[in-house]
């Protein structure tokens, strides 16, 4: 996990808690010198004895009225800082939330991909996935199977920094080989998922911001945006969660392609606990200005399963003995 207590750049996740604390310091100083020079000036006014005259009681209106705004503008800033603080502690409630969850993964999941035409035509493939999260960060191989005989199998690597590689056996291929960062985006055997789409790296990006909370349907959500920095390895410009308050699942994801800002919708059905830990069985995915959309549903698996190192074997041999449990 990141730590959270260093400034970061960019409009990155910043720890706003010492500034907002300097923010009211600096506020109370500011008041504590005006009521003392004021006081002073009060002070000077009486010893003059020009109480008497109607310009010493104009100076002690000007004092009250004076005091009165300052003490308003100090009240304001306060309010101010009480609701940065209540950001804040969201932000790092969705953001802890979020990423112990994927850091717990360990599970196996069976079920299938779909993709469905505009004109209703379906073409389905048979989906086996697994993942862990280890001390250096989540695997995830996955392998779905054509119609025909043809199969892709995808070993993802996500660090425990977020950063990302991906390894594939494309149909045809004899051997694993690391797939290059351009192909990323492509469409996963031809559905509205690509590869990249595959693991949750947004939560771990540099740049996190949360938007005004919104509902999704009869859900209370976090609206969570995640902007990669520099040093993520993304097609994304941005993705934006509707991340469900009392469970901490997202429920929605609306990603922004980088370049053209063409969007990518990711709905979330079926939010089912397991083992203690919330999943979807179902995720539907579209694509902005393209007919149809794409289903993966999960119909089976495991929670806790145990895995080691030695299930992540994305080669040919590996996957087979995989079958053969």
């Amino acid at each position: 996990m990141r730590g959270h207590n260093c400034m970061q750049e960019d409009g990155g996740q910043v720890d706003h808690y010492p500034s907002s604390w300097m923010g009211a310091i600096q506020s109370l100083a500011v008041y504590i010198r005006a009521m003392t020079f004021l006081r002073r000036v009060a002070m000077f006014s009486r010893s003059r004895k020009s109480g008497r005259y109607p310009e010493a009681r104009w100076a002690n209106f000007a004092f009250g009225t004076i005091q009165a705004s300052i003490t308003l503008l100090i009240l304001l800033s306060l309010m101010h800082t009480s609701r940065a603080f209540a950001a804040n502690g969201d932000l790092e409630t969705v953001l802890t939330g979020s990423r112990q969850r994927i850091e717990k993964l360990d599970y196996r999941a069976t079920g299938r991909l779909t993709r469905v035409e505009g004109n209703g035509k379906r073409t389905t493939y048979k989906f086996v996935g697994k993942a862990r999260w280890f001390p250096d960060g989540l695997r995830l191989l996955c392998e779905i199977s054509g119609p025909g005989s043809e199969k892709t199998s995808l070993l993802l690597h996500m660090s425990v920094s977020g950063q990302v590689t991906i390894e594939a056996v494309l149909p045809g291929e004899k051997a694993a080989s690391v797939l290059p960062f351009e192909r990323w985006n492509d469409p996963l055997v031809g559905t509205d998922f690509s590869y990249e789409d595959m693991i949750e790296s947004q939560f771990f990006w540099k740049n996190q911001k949360l938007l005004a909370p919104e509902k999704y349907g009869a859900r209370d959500c976090f609206v969570l945006k995640s902007m990669p920095g520099p040093q993520d390895r993304t097609h994304y410009d941005s993705v934006t969660s509707w991340i469900d308050r009392g469970i901490l699942y997202p429920v929605h994801a609306v990603k922004a392609l980088r370049g053209t800002g063409q969007q990518k919708e990711f709905v979330y059905y079926g939010l089912r606990q397991v083992g203690g830990a919330w999943s979807a069985s179902q995720v539907e995915a579209t694509v902005q200005g393209k007919p149809g959309s794409s289903m993966l549903v999960i119909e089976g698996g495991s929670g806790k399963a145990n895995l080691g190192r030695k299930d992540f074997d994305i080669s040919p041999s590996g996957t087979q003995e995989e079958k053969a449990k």
